[in-house]
């Protein structure tokens, strides 16, 4: 039997991305899902999608706790319970910091950092019942900050912390508590990555072809709850990049420099 199977599984930002790549694993597996998003379009054709399965598909925005609160409870007067949180939700931004409004580090905390904290907050006393499993989907930027990502990468840091202090608190209460670092995979994040002035950029510097796709990256994050892992760090430059920088952290520095620079010292990435 699946170790998904009839447990109920909340998954934040479902309709897009790695959201909807872990939404798209976990039915098959005989889970129970709840997920949201911002789009009423889209969690509308989430649901068309999949019809005649169990999904509880809610219109929210996670930045806004009350909104976070109505979906928490709608999910446990659907299911009856919650058994797996994971927080996916997020939002990402490429612009340098001295040309960024203050307002989007503030937008980018608000949706990485406490939409985080409120779904939990919400999910928790359920979760502790079935001794089930907290995740945070975090990234290498939550272990090492990127230029052009100023924001980004203090939510990350932000998260990280954050579940290891909860992980700490809830050691002996069955509870497993992990956070997964996906490195670049091929998603939305990017073209709705913010500006300086908090606008969707609508682009992409990657090639999207030429790195992990959400389905893939949905598989791992799977394997890794069923096994009640700690952290998950996927790729081997992430994993590279998490090393490098505990264990020479100025050569990271000049390596990071150097991969978002160009020779003129222009910020290219």
């Amino acid at each position: 039997m699946s170790f998904f199977q009839n447990k109920v599984v909340v998954i934040t930002g479902g309709s897009d991305g790695i959201g909807k790549a872990l939404i798209e694993a976990l039915i098959p597996l005989g889970a129970k899902v709840a997920t949201c998003g911002r789009s009423h379009d889209k969690i509308y054709k989430l649901q068309m999608e999949n019809a005649g399965v169990l999904l509880h598909a809610v219109a929210c925005d996670v930045s806004k706790e009350e909104e976070c609160k109505r979906f928490i409870e709608s999910t446990i007067e659907t299911f009856g319970r919650i058994d797996i949180l994971i927080n996916n939700a997020g939002i990402s931004m490429r612009a340098l910091f001295v040309d960024c409004d203050t307002d989007v580090t503030r937008k980018i905390m608000d949706i990485n950092f406490l939409g985080a904290v409120y779904c939990t907050k919400y999910a928790l006393p359920s979760i502790l019942e079935q001794k089930g499993t907290i995740v945070g989907i975090s990234s290498t930027a939550g272990y090492r900050g990127l230029p052009g990502r100023t924001a980004y990468s203090a939510s990350k840091f932000a998260l990280q912390g954050w579940l290891e202090a909860l992980r700490t608190e809830l050691l002996h209460s069955g509870v497993n508590v992990m956070w997964v670092c996906p490195g670049f995979t091929a998603s939305n994040i990017r073209l709705a990555a913010l500006d300086s002035h908090g606008q969707a950029r609508g682009e992409t510097v990657l090639d999207e072809g030429s790195i992990m796709t959400a389905e893939e990256c949905a598989r791992h994050i799977v394997r890794a709850i069923a096994k009640g892992r700690r952290t998950l760090v996927l790729t081997l430059l992430g994993k590279i990049t998490v090393f490098l920088n505990k264990m020479a952290p100025a050569l990271a520095d000049r390596l990071t420099y150097r991969h978002y620079y160009n020779k003129k010292g222009e910020f290219v990435k």
